[in-house]
């Protein structure tokens, strides 16, 4: 990734992701998180607090070292066991059905085959294990995905390949999963065209 994205992006994210902001959002979509997780785009460890109390253990897949070792006090913290436990999504490291539910917050629009990352953890999740997720993508009208299209290659350079056009409902369908919860709205925060988030719960 270079200096920039191994040593710069990280502190960037930690610092826009963790804010207090963010907090309702977090809130929201560990709700019903329980057992063992799986949690692809650890980051720096920002969703560790609103981990609900039914969850037991946390595999966190992270690429940036940086971003585990920020990560460090919220882990020490945690009276949940989290362990990093791979590098990259697009391959867990697990047998079938080791998970009882996943998360991904802001993850699925860096990762180069997101198509093949949801195949992976739809493999890992046991029957009837939930997916959550917090996402940006296309926005919901058309005004917004034309400025989106423009300012998209900028947006993938500057944000370490973050694409904000992905269709995330589809993507998710397309894996597999089931859709039972999902909200699509703008983020009052930041401009416009990378604020359309989608929040909700698919199943396995």
């Amino acid at each position: 990734m270079g200096y920039y994205g191994d040593r710069i992006l990280p502190r960037i994210i930690d610092s826009s992701l963790g804010s207090k902001n963010t907090g309702p959002l977090r809130t929201r979509v560990c709700d019903g998180l329980a057992g063992d997780v799986i949690e692809i785009g650890f980051g720096s460890g920002t969703n560790i607090p609103f981990y609900p109390a039914d969850v037991y253990s946390v595999a966190a897949i992270e690429p940036a070292d940086l971003g585990w070792q920020l990560a460090a006090e919220r882990v020490r913290e945690s009276t949940i066991t989290i362990e990093r436990s791979g590098l990259d999504g697009h391959y867990l490291p697990f047998p079938d059905e080791s998970f009882d539910s996943a998360l991904s917050t802001w993850t699925l629009c860096t990762i180069v085959d997101v198509e093949s990352a949801l195949l992976e953890v739809r493999r890992v999740l046991r029957p009837a294990g939930t997916f959550h997720f917090l996402e940006h993508g296309l926005a919901p009208d058309q005004r917004v995905r034309r400025w989106q299209q423009r300012l998209a290659p900028v947006h993938r350079l500057v944000l370490g390949g973050c694409k904000v056009t992905l269709p995330i409902a589809d993507l998710i369908a397309g894996a597999g999963f089931k859709l039972t919860e999902i909200d699509c709205f703008y983020e009052p925060i930041g401009p416009k065209y990378a604020a359309a988030m989608y929040l909700g719960v698919a199943v396995k």
